[in-house]
Order: structure tokens, then sequence, then C-alpha cells
């Protein structure tokens, strides 16, 4: 007497679009078209607004087994705490700007090619940073990164892409004035005038900056830069040291590797996280080890 064998359960995929990414307005037909020839039962759920994507993986995680989220670095940073509390699997399409998280997992900017990394199903756990209780994957800023953010208009990242970038640094760093923090790391304090203070969770930021050479998003730890030059068009200067995080070996650079940082500045400073302002100072910095299982590449762990 024969039995059938089962068929396995697809895998049920909740899809969530941004669709005021960069690339959000890309047709659907073709990625749920690959998705569901790879085995995946694919729900749809569109958002316009950052706020509703965690309300809804926190609604719909029930009915999912992964949750893929298509946007840029802010959008998927923006869903990482209900990500992690769901315990599912994260697959990302990069439509945004600057797609850094992307690049520090090693996915591909073709969308076709993502949408094939995550029907491949192979996850590495990566590690979360937050700020104030707001996640971040890439890097937590204050001062010229968060001025940057305020006057990046959308209008502007959607027409010039990376070029926005430029034209609002440019006026940023017109404007640009020092100001006073204390980073508090270990037990100990520092007092600084400073630029700029980074802290980074991953590798690479700001359009394929990195954070410190040998930064790594699942190493357990978060990296701080405090920008502490007297004239800021210095800057100019170290801008290969960025592309390469090199950046701690000039003196003008204060760099530190801990598991928290907390800073505090003398008149609160807005927090950009990933490319939103999500908090102010005082500011508490946490790595969160491990906490979230993304699909990638495989041979892309550090």
């Amino acid at each position: 007497m024969s039995t059938k064998t089962p068929k396995a359960r697809k895998r049920r995929a909740l899809l969530l679009i941004n669709q005021k990414a960069r690339r959000g307005d890309m047709p659907l037909d073709g990625i749920l078209e690959r998705l569901r020839a790879g085995g995946l039962d694919v729900t749809v759920e569109p958002f316009s607004a950052l706020p509703e994507l965690a309300r809804d993986i926190t609604r719909l995680r029930e009915q999912a087994d992964c949750i893929i989220i298509s946007g840029g670095d802010g959008t998927v940073s923006s869903g990482a705490m209900a990500v992690m509390e769901s315990g599912l699997p994260m697959g990302i399409l990069p439509m945004g700007t600057a797609n850094d998280l992307a690049r520090t997992l090693g996915l591909p900017m073709d969308i076709m090619q993502a949408v094939d990394v995550i029907v491949g199903g192979y996850e590495r756990r990566i590690d979360l940073g937050s700020v104030n209780g707001h996640a971040f994957f890439n890097v937590a800023s204050i001062g010229l990164s968060t001025q940057l953010a305020q006057g990046l208009q959308p209008s502007l990242k959607k027409r010039w892409g990376r070029l926005g970038y430029a034209i609002a640094a440019a006026r940023v760093l017109f404007k640009a004035r020092p100001f006073t923090a204390w980073i508090r790391e270990k037990g100990e304090t520092v007092r600084v005038k400073t630029f700029q203070i980074a802290v980074g969770n991953g590798r690479h930021y700001g359009g394929g900056n990195v954070v410190e050479a040998s930064a790594a998003i699942d190493d357990g730890f978060l990296d701080l830069y405090s920008l502490e030059m007297r004239n800021v068009w210095k800057l100019a200067l170290l801008l290969r040291s960025f592309r390469s995080g090199t950046h701690g070996a000039w003196n003008e650079v204060r760099t530190a590797r801990c598991v928290q940082f907390d800073v505090t500045t003398k008149i609160p400073q807005p927090v950009n996280t990933d490319g939103e302002i999500v908090t102010s100072t005082p500011a508490s910095f946490l790595v969160h080890p491990e906490a979230i299982a993304v699909y990638a590449p495989p041979g892309t762990d550090d």
C-alpha cells in the first residue's frame, strides 16, 4: 500500500512596500512572480508613513513565516524592533537611496537578484543598535549628519539620488558650528567640543562610508567617532579615510569601541538613525547582539 508524501507548507511571506522609497513605485508583478515561483506564499501590505510599518508587522506577524521589507535604510530600521520581537527572519529589497545595510550584508542592488537571495533562504544573524529605544542597523549620529537629514528633502533624494546628499551636505557645512558634549563609556566621562558624534552598529553608512575599518554587523560592539577639528572644512581632507574607515588615525577624530555609550549635550540635540530623526539627547546607545536573522548571500559572514 502506497502513501502520498504530504507537500511541504509554503513559506508565508509578509511583503511590506514603502511606496515613498526612491524605487517604491517599481512594478510588483515580476517580484511577486519570482517569490511565488520560489515557493513563497506572499501577502502584500503597502504603507506610506514609517510608523505604520511596525504596527503592520505586529498586527500580521502571526500570519507569516518571514518578513520582507522593501525600502531604504530608514525604512528597514523603522521596522527592526517589531521584527526582533516577532522572532521571524527578515528579507530586504533595497529600494532606497543609499542602501547601506544591503551593502554591509553583500546584498545585490538589482531587485530581482535580491529576491533570489530571499528565495534561497540562507539566514545570517546580525546585531541591532538602539538609541533611547529606537533601532538602527548602520549608524546613529548627532551633529552634521542630523542637520543633513533635516535638510535632505524627499524630493531631492528622489530626483538626484546620492547626488542629493552632496548638494545637501554642501549647504550643511557652510552653516556648521561645533557643540559641547559629554561621552560616557565604561564608567568614564569625557567632555568634547565636536561637529559630530556617530555611533555605528554595522559597517557602511552615508552611501558607502565605513564606520571603522574592522567594524562588522555581527561583532557585538558599537563603534563611536567624534569629529573634533577646529575647522569643519578640514573634513575635505578626511573624506578618503572615511571611505576606508581609517579616519581614527587623524588626531582630530576621537574613536572608541564599546557595548554602550551615553551622550549628553548642553542643549538637546536631535539624533539621526539611518537617515531618520527619531529622538534627542541625552542619548543612550546600546548593542543587541545577534538580534535578528536576515536573508543574505552565503559566505557574507564576517
